[in-house]
């Protein structure tokens, strides 16, 4: 059905409902012999058909939707459940679930044809990075990414599993790297008279705790980890983005203004959300794209909820992990 043919058929059903309300309305509450009551039953007409026109629109749009991509945001630090986590300047995101639950719902929609993922994130945690990247990976049909602000570590991570991924020319891309941290008190300790004692079950259980100086065999294994954490970033991105391991590693974590990404390969092209449109159109054969966006329901706490990421965690953090085993050591990708 074409999109001319669509409108009408809208419009139909809005303009039928509408009589139809006006004229059940004016009988219900208009024809009263009484002045005021006439009054109050002209305002009733008046708001029976404004319902009408709301019903109708909702109706209409539900049997001709005029949509054909679907649109799903991700926005602030990646996380499970949206918070902001305990690194100071992570603002708030939408949880994973929500946005891989999005995904879903436009895979299953049968007026969805292709999907365009907008990124505006610093990165996050690991695994909700993956769960989004593999929702859109299992697509079926084109999937664009776009980066507005910032497309950092997790976000990029995510960008892998599309076909294509657009940015701005000083948007914020990259930091394809990895970070272990730990806070390191032990001398603090001693001065203040703290004494660290160990029970644990386990050589490495308590590699990285803040209260006791690591030795050379720790330090050798947590970074054997992040060096583990790092080869598998490195292969996803290569094999999401279809580039030589060599030059995702070559970037070294650094974070790049779009045009620069797109010298590099890090982006497929720079352009304005109309000519992500226009590319969209183009993948599906068409004029034009319709485009709906699929939000999760949020509540009150949650739209009050909310902050601003800094700027040092956008560019310092180089994440899309924050792991925090009970050992004391932060693992951040």
């Amino acid at each position: 059905m074409t999109d001319s043919f669509t409108r009408i058929y809208r419009l139909a059903i809005v303009v039928v409902l509408a009589v139809v309300a006006a004229a059940v309305g004016w009988i219900l509450f208009y024809r009263v012999p009484d002045t005021l009551a006439d009054l109050a039953g002209l305002l009733l007409v008046i708001g029976t058909v404004v319902a009408a026109l709301r019903v109708g629109g909702r109706l209409a749009a539900a049997a001709f939707p005029d949509y054909d991509v679907a649109e799903v945001a991700v926005e602030g630090a990646i996380s499970r459940d949206g918070g902001g986590g305990p690194v100071p300047g992570r603002g708030g995101g939408t949880p994973a679930d929500d946005i891989v639950e999005q995904i879903d719902a436009a895979a299953d929609d049968e007026n969805v044809d292709a999907l365009l993922v907008k990124l505006n994130t610093p990165g996050g945690e690991v695994l909700p990075s993956d769960d989004i990247r593999r929702a859109a990976a299992d697509f079926d049909g084109p999937t664009v990414a776009y980066a507005t602000d910032t497309c950092a570590s997790g976000g990029y991570w995510i960008a892998s599993g599309c076909d294509e991924l657009w940015s701005h020319d000083v948007s914020v891309v990259g930091s394809i790297g990895v970070i272990g941290s730990s806070v390191n008190a032990s001398e603090l300790a001693d001065k203040v008279g703290l004494s660290y004692e160990r029970f644990a079950a386990g050589k490495y259980k308590d590699a990285g705790m803040a209260l006791k100086e690591p030795t050379e065999d720790e330090r050798e294994y947590l970074q054997g980890l992040i060096d583990d954490y790092y080869d598998d970033f490195v292969e996803r991105v290569a094999e999401g983005r279809d580039m030589d391991p060599q030059v995702v590693r070559d970037t070294e974590a650094r974070v790049y203004l779009g045009e620069e990404a797109h010298e590099l390969g890090l982006v497929d092209s720079l352009g304005t959300r109309d000519d992500v449109e226009d590319r969209l159109a183009e993948l599906l054969g068409r004029d034009e794209v319709s485009v709906r966006e699929f939000t999760p329901e949020v509540g009150l706490t949650d739209r009050l909820r909310g902050g601003v990421e800094g700027a040092a965690y956008a560019f310092g953090a180089g994440v899309a992990s924050s792991v925090e085993p009970d050992d004391g050591f932060s693992f951040r990708f």
